[in-house]
This record gives C-alpha cells, sequence and structure tokens, in this order.
C-alpha cells in the first residue's frame, strides 16, 4: 500500500490548486461583474503597486501618533488610522486610540482581523466574547497588551479618571469594523422590529426608541 506521505505529495504535484486557497478578502462581498466575462481583467486584493524604483523609506514610515485625537465625540473616543503606503498587500493595518474618561469603544466585531492593543497611557477595561458567550476580560494599564481574537465581538472602556490612550495593530490591511449596535438597530433598509422585539424579549416600543437613536 503507498505511503499516505506519497499519495498527499502526487496529489499536490498533479492538482496544485486543491491544496491552495484563495487569499482572503479586502471587501465585504465581490459580485461578479458580467460584462467583464471572457475579457482579461487585472485583479487586485488591494492597490495599485507603485514602480518598485521609485521606492523610498517614506513610504514605510509614518508620524504623528504622539498626538492624541479629539475625544469630544458621543462615546469619547478618537481613532486615528495612519497610512503607511509600503503595508499595502502585506495583512497589517495600525491605530491609535483615545479615550476620555470612562469613554468606551463599544461592542463590536473586525471580521477579517485578529487585533492587537498595548496601552499607551491610563486605565482600560477591555473584554471579548466567546462563542460560547462567556466573557473574557481584564483591567489593563500602561503597558499592557491584549488580544482580541479575529470575528469575536470586543470593546474597550476607559476606567480612570484621566484620559487614556493605545495603539493596535490588526491583522489584516482591511480588517473590517461592525459595531453591534449600529447594524443591529441602524441598518438601512431596517430589520423589522418584530423581528427585534423576539430577539431582545422586549416590547416593540423599546425597539423603536433604541432605534431612534440611530
Amino acid at each position: 500500500m503507498a505511503s499516505p506521505i506519497l499519495f498527499f505529495g502526487l496529489l499536490a504535484f498533479v492538482f496544485p490548486s486543491a491544496l491552495a486557497s484563495d487569499p482572503s478578502a479586502l471587501q465585504d462581498f465581490c459580485v461578479a461583474d458580467a460584462k467583464s466575462q471572457g475579457l482579461v481583467a487585472v485583479l487586485i486584493n488591494g492597490l495599485a503597486c507603485k514602480d518598485p524604483t521609485s521606492v523610498e523609506a517614506n513610504d514605510f514610515s509614518t508620524s504623528g501618533l504622539h498626538i492624541a485625537g479629539n475625544t469630544s465625540t458621543p462615546n469619547g473616543l478618537s481613532v486615528t488610522a495612519p497610512q503607511i503606503p509600503g503595508l499595502n498587500t502585506l495583512g497589517l493595518s495600525l491605530f491609535r486610540f483615545d479615550y476620555a474618561p470612562w469613554g468606551v469603544n463599544p461592542p463590536h466585531i473586525h471580521h477579517r482581523a485578529t487585533e492587537i492593543l498595548t496601552v499607551l497611557e491610563g486605565s482600560l477595561e477591555v473584554g471579548f466574547v466567546t462563542s460560547t458567550n462567556r466573557l473574557i476580560t481584564k483591567v489593563l494599564q500602561k503597558g499592557d497588551v491584549f488580544v482580541f481574537p479575529l470575528g469575536l465581538v470586543h470593546y474597550q472602556r476607559n476606567v480612570g479618571k484621566k484620559s487614556a490612550s493605545a495603539i493596535a495593530a490588526a491583522s489584516s490591511q482591511n480588517p473590517g469594523f461592525i459595531p453591534i449596535a449600529g447594524a443591529v438597530f441602524g441598518s438601512k433598509p431596517q430589520i423589522p422590529s418584530d423581528v427585534l422585539a423576539k430577539a431582545f424579549q422586549v416590547d416593540k416600543n423599546v425597539v423603536n426608541y433604541i432605534r431612534s437613536k440611530f
């Protein structure tokens, strides 16, 4: 009987595409363009590439992340996303978060990325919810690091009396961002009120009141 290793080796040689997979998508979906069928098309999962001979060090660098953002927002949160051309197609992105006292980054998901966060200043309560509805939570101090696994609902909250800040990196050029409350109560067209009333086990008037906030 042939060795399993030899069998799969031959399979990979004869049918290389059988053991391959598509790269991670950088968009929510990709509807096929029927008009382009049969035509030569350029497919890019990211932005078009710069001529390598004109690349310079500044393409791989940024500055200004030491500057705090404006936290005069409804959630007391500022998000800064620096543009670094050299990160294109490398599967990484970078963010700075600034939180007013008791400011919140509300529950949300990144459906294309795992996030790793480092606290620069202040005290942050962070947490994510597992697929079994278990909340994993911790209060972080300056210098602490926390990981939010891909696709899980998570949040951050400043639990100090002073402003807080953090730097986060995500394992995708376009992590995706879906705020839970906004997606459920602010969708267009709206999710029917009776569906949400049954889902949350509340009266439709409660659903309509929450929806009015979005």
